[in-house]
């Protein structure tokens, strides 16, 4: 399944557990695995908490101190900081599936990373 969001910052985590836990509730698959893709390389993909929001804040003001900026890049379009931060998130993720629900943790969610933002994204579910 193909979904697209607009995000609204530059740097932003959007909770997209919702969307992908109807994707796996529709398909009927009862066990399985469902792997959450991004195709960008200035975004990516996580699972962590989602009940508290000030998670996904601390969790880019960090991002942030790590990979800065502005810094001494040879790219030239001024997003080098968000290449890199799509490279030690990462692209993907992969969640079993029991008993048609995805195996999340109680404070676990599903988040698409933004880190060259705003821009209309998207995200593929794929459900074996």
């Amino acid at each position: 399944m193909t979904h697209t969001l607009r995000t609204k910052a530059r740097e932003e985590l959007i909770d997209i557990t919702r969307t992908v836990e109807e994707d796996v509730r529709s398909s009927g698959i009862k066990e399985g695995l469902c792997v959450v893709y991004v195709p960008h390389t200035t975004a990516a993909v996580t699972v962590n908490e989602h009940a508290d929001p000030d998670v996904r804040q601390d969790i880019l003001k960090q991002l942030k101190v790590l990979v800065p900026k502005d810094c001494d890049y040879s790219h030239l379009e001024g997003n080098s900081d968000a290449h890199i931060k799509s490279s030690l998130i990462g692209a993907s993720q992969v969640i079993p599936i029991h008993d048609g629900r995805l195996m999340l943790g109680t404070w676990q969610g599903i988040f698409f990373c933004e880190f060259d933002g705003p821009r209309n994204r998207s995200f593929y579910v794929t459900l074996t």
